[in-house]
């Protein structure tokens, strides 16, 4: 039967709630010994992967634990135990190491595995509540997430216990990142479609418009005309180059509304008499992310890139960061 609570009711279970499960990661602060070590060490000597399985909750916490491993050096994946009785259990080989996780340590899924796994020479490290369990004797190193009690008010809904698993998971990991000496831009190099991988691996060159998309206008030509170039190339700007295609200057819209505003003739003028000289420039090879620094730095939108000798190789705008995701 459905209950009524108060506000204050609802925000004390849910705050209980919250003080039971960080109690039962703060737990396993004291557990952390030699026997963690080794499981550090048995996952850095596998010259294979990582295999994680669990079955129910325990099955999607592994599955998160396979994700992170697998993000921050440690490759790994996911295996359904039940369907590892029925072919999957060819995933695994000789070179690899299987983490199960299972708070009982009795889950039958996981537990007929066992005897298949040391038959193929695989190690184990497993993940239990329980340290007199088949899982955890039959372990190469065993990995005590024990809770006193559940979140769950019933104490049978897995709450407390699946925070503590994958807490551990996650320390576990971490050391393992730390250990390989994984990086940023490693980190970047498994997130490329990331904000992070974006800002750390994507280059001017990458995001910059080259050749016929580049606006680019002589010296000499009339501003009306320098204009249509804009216009066409719908960056904001044109680069002015000698004939030799060095950087002159560079012309904005910014640029333009001040000279309009100073009445300039745009069919007299030409482009040398009202460019601005002296622009920033980038190189091709450089971080997008520095892109955007300068840009911000130098409260400007549009950027020109250039080689060692001035020579003009693309141009780029603040929009073309936003698009890239840099921004």
């Amino acid at each position: 039967m459905a209950q009524n609570l108060t506000d204050e009711e609802l925000l004390a279970l849910a705050g209980e709630v919250l003080e039971i499960e960080s109690r039962a990661v703060g737990a396993l602060r004291a557990r952390l010994d030699a026997t963690f070590v080794t499981a550090c060490q048995l996952c850095l000597d596998t010259p294979g992967r990582i295999v994680v399985t669990g079955m129910g909750k325990s099955g999607h916490i592994s599955g998160k634990i396979a994700a992170t491993l697998a993000s921050t050096g440690t490759p790994a994946f996911f295996m359904h135990p039940a369907e590892a009785s029925h072919g999957d259990l060819g995933m695994i080989t000789a070179q690899d190491l299987l983490l199960a996780v299972s708070y009982s340590g009795e889950t039958d899924e996981v537990v007929t595995i066992l005897p298949l796994v040391k038959r193929l020479g695989a190690r184990l490290i497993s993940m239990t509540g329980n340290a007199k369990s088949t899982l955890a004797k039959a372990a190469d190193a065993h990995l005590d997430i024990s809770v006193i009690e559940e979140a769950c008010p019933l104490n049978l809904a897995p709450t407390a216990s699946t925070t503590a698993m994958l807490a551990m998971g996650d320390a576990l990991a971490v050391v393992l990142l730390k250990l390989r000496g994984f990086t940023a831009e490693d980190f970047a190099r498994s997130h490329p479609s990331g904000s992070l991988g974006k800002r750390l691996l994507l280059r001017v060159a990458d995001v910059m418009h080259t050749d016929a998309a580049m606006p680019v206008v002589a010296p000499d030509v009339r501003l009306r005309d320098g204009l249509m170039e804009m216009t066409q190339k719908g960056l904001g700007m044109t680069a002015i180059v000698d004939e030799h295609d060095r950087i002159l200057g560079i012309f904005t819209d910014g640029d333009l509304r001040r000279a309009l505003d100073a009445g300039v003739d745009v069919h007299e003028t030409t482009m040398r008499e009202i460019m601005h000289s002296g622009c920033k420039t980038i190189a091709l090879d450089v971080l997008a992310a520095e892109a955007v620094h300068l840009m911000e730095e130098n409260k400007i939108t549009s950027l020109l890139v250039a080689d060692d000798d001035m020579r003009l190789l693309g141009a780029l705008n603040i929009h073309d960061l936003f698009r890239a995701g840099i921004m």
